[in-house]
């Protein structure tokens, strides 16, 4: 096995300042997500009921991540038209023993089939290897093919309020593309 081959002991990704980050992996993960919701809350007009949809939609998300190896969870507010939403950004780990790990045509192939027919696959070449991306007009998932065959960096994005064909789903690529693994 050559170093190119050996499976990454960590990644790097260029995320905004202006993106809070929730570490997923500390106990501590509810009390940072509350501060977000506070903080964005305190900012705005929103009425309490829409502040604790946010949040429990937030704590969701974010639980759900956990029972699938999420890592990190980044939140960047987003306003459009006096409505706030936050973007989003979950990482997430998968790991597979090598012989078990999907090729990225193969899994391309299988998220077509899960995706249906409003989301759009595809496999390009990022500098961290080959992904496989799927789109729809709010989400932008890329599944890094991790050095080493040995399963996949998930990054899932969901801008809701400008969607992915905007400056901000464009922010999203560039980080994406900003992955490097260590």
């Amino acid at each position: 096995m050559t170093r190119t081959d050996a499976p990454p002991s960590d990644y790097r990704l260029l995320v905004p300042r202006d993106w809070f980050r929730v570490d997923l992996t500390q106990e501590r993960w509810r009390r940072q997500l509350k501060i977000f919701v506070d903080k964005e809350s305190a900012k705005g007009s929103a009425s309490s009921e829409v502040t604790r949809t946010i949040w429990t939609t937030l704590r969701n998300t974010a639980e759900s991540g956990l029972a699938h190896g999420a890592l990190e969870f980044f939140l960047k507010t987003e306003v459009c038209d006096s409505v706030t939403l936050p973007a989003s950004l979950l990482t997430s780990l998968r790991l597979t023993p090598p012989e078990l790990t999907p090729h990225p045509a193969e899994l391309a192939q299988r998220l077509t089939v899960r995706c249906g027919h409003d989301t759009d696959v595809g496999v390009l070449e990022l500098p961290a290897g080959t992904v496989v991306q799927t789109r729809t007009e709010t989400t932008m998932d890329f599944h890094v093919h991790m050095p080493g065959n040995v399963g996949y960096l998930h990054l899932s994005f969901s801008v809701p309020l400008s969607g992915t064909n905007s400056p901000l789903g464009d922010l999203c690529e560039a980080i994406a593309h900003s992955l490097r693994w260590v």
